[in-house]
């Protein structure tokens, strides 16, 4: 198998699980915009990914991958759940949504950086996202291609991460309007709908 696919396919889907709206983005952006820290910032976000994507691989995705039996339920739990993150985007980009950037500004390093573990760690979600469906999703794949798709997931959060940093000043105005929002939800939606569908023809073959 090409190891192109399951890359791709791991950065698309951990592209759109990280872009979608939220606390953690939404500061991120904030303090690159005022240049409070913003590449340390940068850093603490993709490595919680990477690690906890990491877990979730050699976790989650090897006990799917060594039991045959999960892999259909995988599977078909993976297209649901992204099936489902692709109709909130489309539901996102119908209401819109809109950068605040009112919060009050940190300028230690060490309370910025606990405030960035805090954000990223304390949101149930990032579990659920990282280890929980990523892992099983790595697990649709033998051997390294299994790798080759976290690693896929990892590019995509230091790209996203890194962008909002050095572009923050640059991105503000967009994200300030809801349109930008809504194209940007739009896209996540039909790259989630397009894997999700990936993820149902590979179910109905295993």
């Amino acid at each position: 198998m090409s190891m192109i696919l399951p890359y791709m396919q791991g950065f698309g889907t951990g592209g759109g699980l990280i872009v979608a709206i939220g606390a953690q983005n939404a500061f991120v952006l904030t303090q690159s915009i005022k240049k409070n820290h913003h590449l340390k910032i940068c850093l603490v976000c993709a490595l919680c990914d990477a690690v906890l994507i990491t877990l979730g691989v050699l976790g989650t995705g090897d006990f799917v991958a060594s039991h045959p039996m999960w892999l259909k339920p995988a599977a078909w739990g993976g297209a649901a759940f992204l099936a489902w993150c692709g109709f909130s985007s489309f539901r996102s980009a119908i209401n819109g949504g809109k950068l605040e950037s009112d919060e009050e500004t940190v300028t230690g390093v060490r309370p910025i950086i606990m405030m960035t573990f805090a954000i990223t760690l304390l949101n149930p979600h990032v579990y659920l996202d990282t280890i929980v469906m990523l892992g099983s999703i790595s697990g649709q794949y033998s051997g390294e291609a299994r790798y080759f798709f976290g690693f896929g997931a990892v590019t995509a959060s230091f790209i996203w991460f890194y962008t909002l940093g050095f572009g923050g000043r640059a991105l503000a105005p967009l994200f300030r309007k809801p349109v930008t929002w809504r194209i940007l939800d739009s896209l996540v939606g039909v790259t989630m709908w397009a894997i999700a569908f990936s993820l149902g023809a590979k179910a109905m073959s295993v």
